[in-house]
């Protein structure tokens, strides 16, 4: 009866990082009684079975990410990240050891520590990323730029030669997307390819023996239906290649050595076997059928081979109706992730996920884990099961498997490598038949005893992880659920308040002994769900040249503040520094956009990760890339335009005696400082105004707006003061000024931009003519006044942008229009057009007359500009 419980020995311990050891990056080699494993880490250690101690450990300069064993000559091969091939020989004596006693602080069982410098590589090249031994020969798997690449080089010799070893061929494989931040640099995979070297029958090793994790020989008839007869002609093993895209690929070793000769495209000795469409992790072959009584050794018949999310692939060769052989390939869906594999006798798979080590038979007339009525044969004879049943081990949480041929007890023997570190000795039964149970009797009732209690402690700790997982899907779910809840009311409330809102303010403060300008974004929940793990409030600035010109100088700027735990009815405040920035400029006007952004992969908390366990512990290799999860939801909360009349400061409206001195403007510049030479002793006036302000008239802008829909603008808010004082408190109705505005009834105001420059607003009532027939028409013309031209044009701007959401709204109500003259319209627009194009003249001309000229030419078109900014349009 298969599925039972093995018998489990703990026989050693090593220490791992938080999380524990990661999947890929693990390796357990078994030969004979040695065993030779790597945490993933810089060292390489030696287990010795018949002593069950550690006789031994290599410390690399580097990771260690992949490790075989040369047996004819007794050579450890360890491939490092980042570095390259190391070889040492396994019985030379002359080596530097050191105690491991606080050697680097990881913590280990004390053994000699030998530490292996850079003399020990033999093949330098930080693109590698797996290789395998074959007989005299090192196949590596380079990591290209696009390309995976196959690279044969000669079997090194540890101590020799210092040179690397010449290399024989090489082939580039199928392309593989780059990083988008970085084109032409390759992004490591988060799993490791797998490579392995396929014999053909009859090449003199014997059929059984596995050439360390890498290598197997296959049947005549199966080696020519998957790899054709110009490899079954030459002979020629097979490298075979399963890549992180879920190819598998395969070239001949000995046309790979004449590729560089060879005419036409050395692409086209690649040949795709199958494509997995997840990632591969597990290359291997096993036997299904008995072999025949007068064979001593037979081939491997099956190859199988592993996806990363569960899919199996099983290809057997067999006879069709027309007595040809053909392939017949099966595939699977066995229950993942998949952390590792291994191919054991009698037909024997075994695979490890999270939560399970289980075994699936594919041998024929085998299915663990059915009924004794199940019907599993296969559809022809020699075919494959038509199902696969995994029977589970209750061995939880293997990083790296191997099945040792040595056993001191007999019967097949598994050696695993745990996740928290624990290297365990799986001893199964010898037979179906043959219970665990059955191992200890009356005589022996300690062992007995030992076996319950490993047993128990393996029961437990895969209880403890399947509740663990349990308890992280739950809090995703609930993450999960208060997220669609969240985009739910904000997508569905469309008109009216909305459940979740941001709202921004700006005031000026005192910081360094400088002014600056500041943002406050208030969130409010005022709906009934909230918001936890996972979300994040991003607010972006983008400066008014960007807003303009997207393809202006400079960049806009993000923020992202985690929310915490924001319940129904909390709010959250963010406080920003808009500017000014080094050079004392106020790129205005600014937009500064909210929007809730709920991360999904900080949300489940990599519960339904199915690449976490692949993951890099923290301590190793370099950091993951960010942001590596790009799936979330973004909810916008709304854009906030901050203009010149939000900035403006009004120093002369506090109380004298109290206020504070005004901001100070900036330094005199080139011009005022020509302007004070050449102006006379006695053109200086008193006083802080510039001197640029004195002598040359300052630029001002006008707007003409009707009654009406400056009545409409207002309000009935503002139905006791004049339509003058009223429109000027509804032009600052941001700024901290609106108040001492309103209270004192002002209709004409001074401040200061953040530049320092003078603006002063006027608002009065005018009389226009010529544009209803009917008579008149009563307006106010606001205008816009400063010895700065670009403070006149931004607070100009920022009036017209008010104005224009004003004839918007009003026009969308449907309100009817006075009778106008038409003709005055047509002239209007017609003094627009001249006036345009005069300035596209002035501008065409600066490009090609001189400097007295470009004077001339420049003082014209800054008249017309100041015409373009007073229309005689007035809005209604």
């Amino acid at each position: 009866m298969a599925g039972i419980a093995p018998r489990v020995d703990y026989l050693a311990g090593f220490s791992c990082p938080v999380g524990g050891l990661a999947a890929g990056k693990a390796r357990v080699l078994c030969l004979g009684a040695e065993i030779f494993l790597s945490t993933g880490r810089k060292r390489v250690y030696v287990y010795n079975l018949e002593g069950r101690q550690l006789t031994a450990a290599y410390r690399f300069p580097g990771q260690v990410c992949h490790l075989e064993v040369l047996v004819p000559r007794r050579e450890l091969l360890v491939l490092c990240a980042q570095r390259g091939v190391y070889c040492l020989s396994l019985d030379q004596e002359n080596r530097s050891r050191s105690r491991s006693d606080g050697d680097d602080g990881d913590g280990e069982p004390p053994c000699p520590v030998v530490a292996v410098g850079p003399d020990a590589c033999v093949l330098p090249d930080p693109t590698l990323c797996a290789f395998t031994v074959l007989d005299n020969a090192l196949i590596t798997l380079a990591q290209g730029a696009p390309h995976w690449k196959v690279q044969l080089f000669e079997c090194p010799c540890p101590g020799q030669d210092p040179r690397p070893p010449g290399q024989i061929g090489e082939v580039e494989l199928s392309t593989y997307p780059t990083s988008a931040g970085s084109p032409g640099t390759p992004e490591a995979p988060r799993v490791p390819p797998v490579l392995c070297c396929v014999r053909p029958p009859g090449s003199g090793v014997p059929h059984s023996v596995r050439r360390g994790p890498g290598g197997f020989t296959l049947e005549g008839a199966l080696f020519g239906v998957l790899f054709g007869a110009d490899a079954t002609l030459l002979g020629s093993p097979v490298v075979l290649c399963g890549l992180p895209s879920g190819q598998l690929c395969w070239v001949a070793l000995r046309t790979l050595v004449t590729s560089r000769s060879a005419p036409g495209d050395p692409k086209a000795l690649v040949r795709i076997l199958h494509h997995l469409e997840e990632p591969v992790i597990f290359i291997g072959a096993l036997r299904t059928e008995p072999p025949s009584e007068d064979v001593e050794d037979a081939c491997c018949d099956c190859l199988v081979a592993l996806g990363h999310r569960g899919r199996a692939l099983a290809v057997k060769a067999r006879w069709d109706e027309a007595g040809v052989l053909v392939p017949e390939l099966r595939e699977h869906r066995l229950l993942g992730p998949v952390l590792c594999a291994a191919c054991g006798g009698g037909g024997r798979l075994y695979h490890s996920t999270p939560s399970s080590l289980c075994e699936v038979v594919l041998a024929r007339g085998s299915a663990p884990g059915l009924s004794e009525g199940a019907d599993v044969r296969p559809e022809s004879p020699g075919g494959l099961p038509a199902a696969l049943c995994p029977a589970g081990l209750s061995v939880c949480g293997v990083v790296a498997l191997a099945v040792s041929p040595w056993s001191p007890g007999g019967g097949p023997e598994l050696l695993a490598l745990s996740a928290r570190g624990r290297l365990l000795a799986c001893r199964l039964a010898q037979s179906s038949e043959t219970l665990w149970a059955a191992g200890g009797t009356v005589a022996d009732p300690h062992r007995k005893v030992k076996d319950l209690l490993l047993s128990i402690s393996s029961v437990s700790e895969r209880a403890s992880s399947l509740k663990k997982a349990i308890d992280q899907r739950n809090k995703a779910l609930t993450c999960l659920n208060e997220a669609m809840n969240v985009s739910c009311a904000l997508l569905s409330s469309r008109e009216g308040p909305r459940p979740i809102s941001c709202t921004t303010a700006t005031a000026w403060s005192r910081r360094e002994l400088q002014d600056v300008l500041t943002a406050t974004c208030l969130l409010e929940n005022s709906s009934g769900s909230p918001l936890g793990r996972g979300w994040v409030l991003c607010i972006q600035v983008l400066p008014g040249s960007l807003a303009s010109d997207p393809d202006a100088a400079g960049s806009a700027a993000t923020y992202t503040v985690p929310v915490g735990q924001l319940g129904p009815g909390g709010r959250r405040e963010v406080t920003l520094t808009l500017g000014p920035s080094e050079d004392g400029v106020l790129d205005l006007p600014m937009t500064v956009s909210c929007a809730l952004f709920c991360s999904l992969a900080e949300a489940l908390g990599g519960a339904l990760d199915p690449w976490g366990s692949f993951r890099d512990a923290p301590a190793g290799g370099r950091p993951p890339s960010t942001p590596a999860e790009p799936g979330g939801i973004c909810l916008p909360l709304g854009e906030h335009t901050v203009d010149m009349l939000q900035c403006l400061r009004f120093p002369g409206l506090a109380a004298p005696p109290a206020q504070a001195p005004g901001p100070r403007g900036p330094a005199s510049g080139p011009v005022d400082t020509f302007l004070e030479a050449g102006g006379g002793p006695g053109s200086q006036r008193a006083g802080p105004e510039p001197l640029r302000a004195v002598l040359l008239p300052p630029p001002v802008a006008a707007v003409k707006v009707s009654v009406e829909l400056l009545r409409a603008a207002c309000g009935g808010s503002r139905s006791g003061a004049s339509l003058c004082c009223a429109t000027l408190q509804w032009l600052l109705a941001e700024n901290a000024a609106e108040g001492v505005v309103r209270a004192q009834a002002l209709s004409s105001v001074q401040g200061v931009a953040p530049d320092g420059a003078d603006v002063r607003l006027t608002v009065h009532e005018v009389t226009v003519t010529d544009v209803c027939p009917a008579g008149p028409l009563r307006a106010v013309e606001i205008q816009v006044e400063s010895t700065s031209l670009a403070s006149m044009c931004m607070a100009h701007s920022a009036v017209l942008g008010r104005l224009q959401r004003v004839v918007v709204e009003q026009a969308a109500r449907g309100h009817s229009l006075p009778d106008l003259r038409l003709q005055y319209l047509h002239q209007i627009r017609a003094n627009h057009e001249a006036l345009l194009r005069e300035v596209q003249t002035l501008r065409d001309r600066l490009c090609t007359e001189d400097t007295a000229s470009s004077c001339t030419a420049t003082e014209q078109l800054l008249q017309l500009y100041r015409q373009l900014r007073s229309p005689s349009l007035l809005l209604l």
